[in-house]
């Protein structure tokens, strides 16, 4: 199992996570910023230094299932400009910016002659390819309405007031909403994952030509 290409993959995958993390957690902080809510700048999480934005858990779970999170960027809602709105455009901030990162990896596989890396091609590719793949997966895993993924933010807004109240009690034990988090996790490692699997390797195929086996 712990090989050599295993160990050259978990290599080539940490900086690729760190890299889609991070910018997924920028974007949540610089998008509040843009809107009114300086939380996440004071807390020093407005920064593409990774350190401040890594959960350990969420990023053991991400090198090894491939679904995983990091720290949630604080905000508070009461300094946006519409905060209903703001709310969903900080919790789709992540997501596109994933998505964004995706593409550029993807344009890089189609139109970039990476024979010029001589005997490391092979090794710049697959880097390229698991950058497109995490940024698909942290895109789509990051939509689920669980807590404390940006999904449930989005949904929270969107529900009729009475749903949403309901809603937020429910999770308002975070332990609630971990349980349920993890138990997913370990549901989609062993045999439920083409749930998410099919529209991250759609995704990866429209982004750079690659299909994922």
């Amino acid at each position: 199992m712990f090989d050599g290409g295993y160990i050259q993959m978990k290599l080539i995958l940490l900086p690729v996570i760190l890299l889609a993390l991070t910018t997924h957690e920028f974007a949540h902080a610089y998008v509040a910023y843009l809107r009114g809510d300086g939380t996440a700048k004071a807390m020093g999480r407005m920064t593409l230094n990774p350190w401040p934005h890594i959960d350990i858990l969420g990023l053991i779970c991400l090198i090894f299932t491939f679904f995983g999170w990091a720290k949630p960027v604080p905000i508070n809602p009461a300094n946006f400009k519409d905060p209903k709105v703001d709310e969903i455009l900080v919790s789709l901030a992540g997501v596109t910016a994933n998505l964004i990162q995706a593409l550029f990896f993807g344009l890089i596989i189609r139109f970039v002659d990476l024979t010029v890396f001589g005997s490391y091609a092979s090794i710049v590719h697959s880097m390229l390819v698991m950058s497109v793949a995490i940024n698909c997966g942290l895109a789509i895993f990051n939509l689920i309405p669980i807590p404390p993924l940006d999904g449930s933010h989005v949904l929270k807004e969107l529900l009729p007031s009475s749903l949403s109240i309901k809603y937020v009690m429910f999770f308002a034990n975070r332990t609630i909403g971990f349980i349920v988090l993890i138990s997913l996790l370990l549901l989609l490692n062993s045999g439920l994952s083409v749930i998410l699997t099919i529209p991250i390797t759609f995704l990866v195929r429209i982004f750079s030509g690659v299909t994922l086996l």
